[in-house]
């Protein structure tokens, strides 16, 4: 017999979440904005008594709030939601733990009761070298987060003489140059301390297992997923103690503390799974797993990853290599993108130019649409120009030279990553806000000579819900 139950939920009261405790305790917080969500699960029922469907959840820690997302084994949605994060004012400035501490939480409690009850596994993504610092027998942050894009120059020469020429490391957003930065403070007892990624500090609060990492997360650290081990010349140095275990993304950590699944209804036996950064699960939220295949995000910029057999790594292009398993996830990044197209046009310009757009029939306009100089991916040139003339009396002309133009640069840095030695493009889905447009696809199909298609999943959540399920196979031997 199987029954389907159905509901909707339009808003509700705010959870109050657990008292902050062990730091930034005396922040002052404001009521957590209302979600809005959606949820279906189904119940089964069998002749052997009562079978309940398992389900997995994933979380995604972005720049300015989390979402959650509830799937069962076939990758169906089941539950989801997003808040932002309240702001925790720590000495006049933001309380950012204590802000993602209480939005973990109220997720958690978002999701309806009878949903988490299924909850058989749980993952999550963050920023990719969000950076926490802690004290390895309490947990207590003893400073405030380093943000993904908080650079630390003053650290960068020290790291430079000891990483290898272009490493990942050598920027002053790395984590390292962070870990550095903090480290030369000379903070006492800074030899007790560990270092945490957002998602892994998060995924602590969860399973209370402190000191362990994904390989995604610990790229920017300088830990080397090839050999799956950190370095000799990172392991040599004073603060290479701090350095947290590092396990493949999605692999089980342990069992969802026993106070968190009497507080909230999850069942005893749920665990908590290992995640990654929130391109990542972007990327597996697309559901692309054959090398060759492709994700364009057309966002305020245009950004490529790739599934390549071959791990390919230049500096020069600010290209670098996630592993994913056994292949490797290749990446680039443009400064052309939709942030140009907003500057130009109001969505009710772009959407009614676009429908007079002959997507088949070339654009003879050569642009490079920038906002201001400076180029890295396809080009590497920090002073190249924008480059958006002569612009024709035709607004519908102007618009689809852009496009075009932001095409042709998307195809160079296909065409780049796999002069460079990564697996050649064949299929490329598309995430961002440009997937909507559908004359773009079109045009930007023309120009790769590829299949473009929209990816049906883009949401980083469902990339970690992704992880959840593929850590609750492992872990059952499945």
């Amino acid at each position: 017999m199987l029954i389907l139950r159905q509901f909707q939920i339009s808003s509700f009261e705010l959870f109050q979440s657990p008292k902050q405790t062990g730091f930034y305790s005396s922040s002052r917080s404001v009521p957590l904005p209302r979600t809005r969500f959606y949820s279906d699960f189904r119940v089964m029922s069998g002749n052997k008594g009562t079978n309940y469907e398992k389900l997995y959840l994933g979380m995604d820690f972005g720049t300015s709030g989390a979402r959650f997302t509830v799937i069962d084994e076939q990758g169906e949605i089941k539950a989801q939601g997003k808040r932002e994060y309240p702001p925790f004012m720590k000495e006049e400035s933001m309380g950012w733990a204590s802000s993602w501490k209480a939005t973990l939480f109220s997720l958690l409690e978002d999701i309806p009761v009878t949903v988490r009850s299924l909850v058989s596994s749980i993952s999550l993504d963050g920023t990719s070298a969000t950076t926490l610092i802690l004290n390895s027998e309490s947990g207590e942050v003893l400073c405030q987060p380093y943000l993904y894009n908080q650079s630390c120059p003053d650290a960068l020469p020290e790291v430079k003489s000891i990483a290898p020429a272009n490493h990942t490391v050598c920027s002053g957003t790395s984590t390292l140059c962070k870990l550095v930065s903090w480290w030369n403070t000379e903070v006492p007892n800074r030899e007790s301390a560990v270092l945490l990624h957002q998602a892994d500090w998060l995924l602590w609060l969860l399973h209370g297992r402190l000191g362990v990492s994904d390989y995604n997360n610990a790229l920017k650290v300088g830990y080397d997923p090839e050999s799956e081990s950190y370095p000799s010349w990172l392991l040599g140095q004073p603060y290479s103690q701090l350095l947290p275990k590092v396990q493949a993304p999605g692999t089980s950590i342990g069992n969802l503390k026993e106070s968190i699944t009497r507080q909230f209804g999850f069942p005893d036996d749920c665990i908590v799974c290992t995640g990654t950064t929130d391109s990542i699960a972007a990327f597996l939220a697309a559901r692309a797993t054959e090398p060759g295949k492709a994700v364009t995000s057309l966002g305020s910029t245009l950004a490529i990853k790739l599934l390549s057999t071959k791990r390919v790594d230049d500096a020069r292009y600010g290209v670098y290599s996630h592993r994913l398993d056994d292949k490797w996830l290749v990446g680039g990044a443009s400064n052309t993108g939709g942030a140009i197209l907003r500057q130009l046009f109001s969505d009710e310009q772009l959407e009614r130019l676009s429908q007079e757009i002959n997507p088949m029939v070339a654009s003879p306009l050569d642009y490079y649409p920038l906002q201001s100089s400076g180029e890295r991916f396809p080009i590497a040139d920090p002073n190249l120009a924008p480059r958006l003339l002569p612009r024709p009396e035709s607004d519908v002309e102007f618009l689809h030279g852009i496009l075009e133009s932001i095409a042709r640069i998307e195809g160079k840095g296909y065409k780049l990553l796999k002069e460079l030695g990564a697996t050649e493009a064949e299929e490329v889905l598309t995430a961002g806000g440009g997937a909507k447009n559908d004359k773009w696809i079109k045009i930007r199909q023309r120009v790769l000579g590829l299949p473009v298609k929209k990816a049906v999943h883009t949401e980083a959540s469902y990339g970690a819900s992704l992880l959840a399920l593929k850590g609750a196979k492992q872990n059952s031997g499945l």
